[in-house]
C-alpha cells in the first residue's frame, strides 16, 4: 500500500539564480506482515499521510540533486528508520519545466513548460536486498512524415490492409531502463551527457539531411534499444513501447481535388502497439 500522486515544486535558490524541480512521487511500501489485513490490527501500518509527510520533509532536507537519488532517498529513508518494511518502491516523474532563454541569454528565474517527454525514474529496495534503480521517459511523441513504410506482411482472407512503401510514422512513445543494482552513478550525467533522449530521436529519425528508412514500427523500436545500449554502458536491460497514431489521407475526389497526401486525419482508435524488451546478455544470465 502506499500514497499516490503527491505532487509539488522544489525551488533552489543560488544567489539571485534559481532552480525548480517540480514532480509527482508514488511511494509503496509492504510490511513484514499481513496482519492489518487477516487480523484487523492495524499497529504496524504506517498512514498513508504520514508517508506524504516524510516525501516533503526529504525534499526540504536533501533537495532533488537528481530525480533518481531522491527515489533512492525515500527508499532508503523507509528501510532504515521502520523496522515492519520489508520492501519500498519509489516513483518519480518530473514536469518538464526549461529554463527560459530571451535573446539566447538564459533566464534567472523565469522558466516555460515543454511538453517533449517526461522524465521519470523507479528505485525499489527490499530488506538484505540490492537497491534496485530504474529510468525512463514517456508521453514522448514522435513523426516522420515519410522513410517508413510496411511491406511483405502476412496476409489471409481477413486482411484489408495495403501494402504501403511511403507513410506517415508516428507514435508515442514509453522507454524504460535498468541500471540493474545500483552504484555511484551520475544520473544526470548519464541524463544529459550521454544522451538517452537524443539517442532516442536519432534512432527514430536518422541522419537530418536524409532520414533512415523504417519497415517497421517493429524495426524502429529495435533501433532504439541498440543505440542506446550500444551508447549508454550503465544500461542493462531497456523495454520500449511505441503506441502507434495513424493518419488516413483524405479522399477528396468528390470535392474535385486530389490530395497528395497533403491532408490527413489521426485514427483515434483502435491502435497498434509494439513492445519489446532488450537486454545485455551477461546481464539477462546472471
Amino acid at each position: 500500500y502506499g500514497k499516490n500522486t503527491i505532487k509539488f515544486l522544489r525551488l533552489h535558490r543560488e544567489g539571485k539564480k534559481h532552480f525548480v524541480k517540480e514532480v509527482e512521487v508514488c511511494t509503496h511500501i509492504r510490511l513484514t506482515s499481513a496482519q492489518e489485513y487477516l487480523e484487523e490490527n492495524n499497529s504496524l501500518v504506517i498512514p498513508t499521510d504520514t508517508i506524504k509527510n516524510i516525501v516533503l520533509v526529504l525534499a526540504q532536507k536533501n533537495g532533488i540533486p537528481t530525480l533518481e537519488q531522491f527515489a533512492i532517498d525515500i527508499c532508503k529513508h523507509f528501510m532504515t528508520t521502520f523496522y515492519q518494511v520489508a520492501y519500498v518502491k519509489a516513483y518519480v516523474q518530473e514536469v518538464p519545466w526549461q529554463r527560459l532563454h530571451e535573446n539566447g541569454v538564459p533566464h534567472i528565474h523565469s522558466f516555460i513548460c515543454v511538453p517533449d517527454g517526461i522524465r521519470f525514474c523507479e528505485a525499489e529496495l527490499c530488506r538484505n536486498g540490492p537497491l534496485l534503480v530504474f529510468a525512463g521517459i514517456k508521453d514522448l511523441k514522435l513523426m516522420k512524415t515519410t522513410q517508413s513504410g510496411f511491406e511483405g506482411f502476412y496476409k489471409n482472407e481477413h486482411t484489408t490492409l495495403p501494402e504501403r512503401s511511403d507513410r506517415v510514422l508516428c507514435g508515442e512513445l514509453f522507454c524504460k531502463w535498468s541500471y540493474g543494482e545500483c552504484r555511484n552513478f551520475d544520473f544526470d550525467c548519464i541524463w544529459y551527457t550521454n544522451k538517452i533522449r537524443e539517442c532516442i530521436l536519432e534512432a527514430f529519425s536518422g541522419p537530418p539531411d536524409s532520414g533512415e528508412y523504417s519497415p517497421s514500427y517493429q524495426k524502429t523500436v529495435n533501433r532504439i534499444q541498440m543505440l542506446i545500449l550500444s551508447n549508454v554502458s550503465q544500461v542493462q536491460v531497456i523495454e520500449v513501447i511505441l503506441n502507434n497514431i495513424y493518419f488516413e489521407v483524405i479522399d477528396m475526389k468528390n470535392l474535385g481535388l486530389t490530395n497528395d497526401k497533403e491532408v490527413l486525419i489521426p485514427v483515434e482508435t483502435p491502435y497498434g502497439s509494439c513492445t519489446c524488451t532488450l537486454g545485455r546478455k551477461k546481464f539477462l544470465e546472471a
